[in-house]
């Protein structure tokens, strides 16, 4: 009898997690580029203009004016996308411009799947940005990245819209 509650445990707890488990890799560190090795992160091949780091060119929330600070991502995912290259990269040249410059980096997602599995994607997504952004060049001690999983929703709701606004990375200048 106590082998047969051993046995049957085992078997419930092996169902769960097979369950819960992913397609998705979540250390697979193929996610990143390293675009420094080739020496190609030219202007032209970015598709973002150079950004003039005076202050005048510095938003009110410290960060570089006209470029975006959110990095979105595909369903289940933490692969930085082409069209997102060029923003890292003038974050990047920004970032590295003053070496006192520190940022965060948010991991978000929506809110499928479980909460673990969320923070854990989210904290690949930010980790995402932060090797990238290394790779470009900024120390790393310059850049924290943290996750928040589900729990700040850039968009309420429960449509595919809603969905692909919260897989996202927030660079936050402090």
């Amino acid at each position: 009898m106590f082998t047969f509650k051993r046995l049957s445990m085992a078997i419930s707890v092996a169902a769960l997690m097979a369950g819960c488990s992913s397609g998705v890799k979540l250390d697979d560190a193929a996610a990143v580029e390293d675009r420094n090795a080739a020496n190609t992160t030219n202007t032209a091949q970015s598709g973002v203009s150079g950004v003039d780091l005076t202050g005048s060119q510095v938003d009110a929330d410290g960060g570089p004016r006209g470029v975006s600070r959110v990095v979105y991502f595909d369903f289940d995912s933490f692969v930085i996308k082409p069209e997102a290259q060029g923003q890292v990269d003038a974050h990047a040249r920004f970032i590295k411009a003053d070496p006192a410059r520190k940022v965060s980096i948010e991991g978000h997602t929506d809110d499928r799947g479980g909460r673990e599995y969320n923070l854990a994607l989210g904290q690949k997504r930010a980790e995402a940005v932060r090797r990238s952004l290394g790779l470009l060049g900024v120390n790393d001690s310059q850049v924290e990245a943290v996750s928040f999983g589900e729990e700040k929703p850039a968009a309420p709701g429960s449509s595919e819209d809603a969905y692909s606004q919260n897989r996202r990375a927030e660079i936050s200048y402090r």
